[in-house]
């Protein structure tokens, strides 16, 4: 039996593209073995290319 998770809303302070491939298993089903994702890799050698919003401050 496959366990599909829902793709959640990604939480303030987080990149939406790492979210997405860390918390859902269908974007790199499709890969065969030993086959690196190419976002991924692009993601840990060059960072992530989006504006992460921050989680809002509670201070004031």
């Amino acid at each position: 039996m496959v366990v599909t998770m829902a793709a959640k809303e990604t939480p303030p302070g987080e990149c939406p593209q790492c979210w997405q491939h860390a918390h859902d298993r269908s974007i790199h089903r499709k890969l065969k073995p030993c086959e690196d994702c190419k976002p991924c890799l692009d993601h840990m050698n060059n960072g992530c290319p989006y504006l992460v919003p921050q989680p809002k401050s509670r201070w004031w």
